[in-house]
């Protein structure tokens, strides 16, 4: 019987971020960003880039509590352009403190993620009130972001699944960390993949017990307990290979 063989685990972190810092509104506020540079394709449901497509750079920008502008991805591309980000990217927003992120990694995949958990709830909740005209309570103080970047090529069915994947990850965390939640109403993913060189075979699959689904739900889920604030987070990496 011939055995499967699979790919090498990769060590090298591939997801490096940096921190910028900007004033607004009379704030000194932070911005995590990751210069991808070509070669990726990413699967977000962003504000600004969202939905799939080649990307060439993520952010995730921290806004003021009470945020009201009704121009987020004007406002995030903004941002983009100070930070000297150029060509088609993803943008993120979030009014926690992106300096508290969390790195995991598991087997080649990272996973960065910001927690902001003052406005949680399950997402199958009961109806409420829409927000009164004039306001946007879009981007309230209680937003969890991830980001990961998985080292192969996937299909646009398996981007999709990956999302799937890395917001059961998420949900596990919380409810492990014992918080009585799905996550916020403004979470955020954004998944990036390698783009196919001619003629490679795609991955199909990125569920949960798939080869990369595997390591995304692990890498995701060890970020997001690490960036929780409160003594239920673990260090920053933990259990990272």
């Amino acid at each position: 019987m011939q055995r499967a063989v699979l790919p090498p685990i990769p060590t090298a972190r591939r997801l490096t971020v940096e921190r910028l810092s900007r004033f607004e509104d009379g704030e000194e506020l932070s911005a995590l960003v990751w210069r991808a540079g070509p070669g990726w394709r990413m699967v977000s449901s962003a504000v600004l880039g969202g939905g799939v497509g080649e990307r060439l750079w993520v952010l995730n920008a921290q806004v003021c509590h009470g945020y009201r502008r009704l121009d987020p991805a004007e406002h995030l591309g903004e941002v983009a352009a100070a930070a000297g980000l150029t060509g088609a990217g993803v943008g993120l927003m979030t009014a926690a403190d992106v300096a508290d992120h969390a790195h995991a990694g598991d087997g080649g995949v990272d996973a960065v993620v910001t927690a902001g958990i003052e406005v949680r709830g399950w997402a199958a909740a009961p109806a409420a009130p829409a927000d009164p005209p004039g306001t946007n309570g879009s981007f309230a103080p209680g937003t969890i972001n991830v980001l990961a970047t998985i080292p192969a090529a996937l299909s646009d069915a398996a981007l999709v699944n990956a999302v799937a994947t890395a917001t059961e990850a998420k949900v596990q965390a919380l409810v492990e960390a014992g918080l009585d939640c799905s996550g916020t109403p403004t979470d955020a993913v954004c998944v990036a993949a390698r783009v196919p060189r001619p003629g490679e075979d795609v991955h199909a699959f990125a569920g949960p017990r798939s080869l990369w689904g595997a390591r995304l739900a692990r890498a995701v889920h060890r970020a997001v307990l690490a960036a929780l604030p409160g003594p239920a987070a673990p260090p920053a990496g933990a259990g990272e290979p």
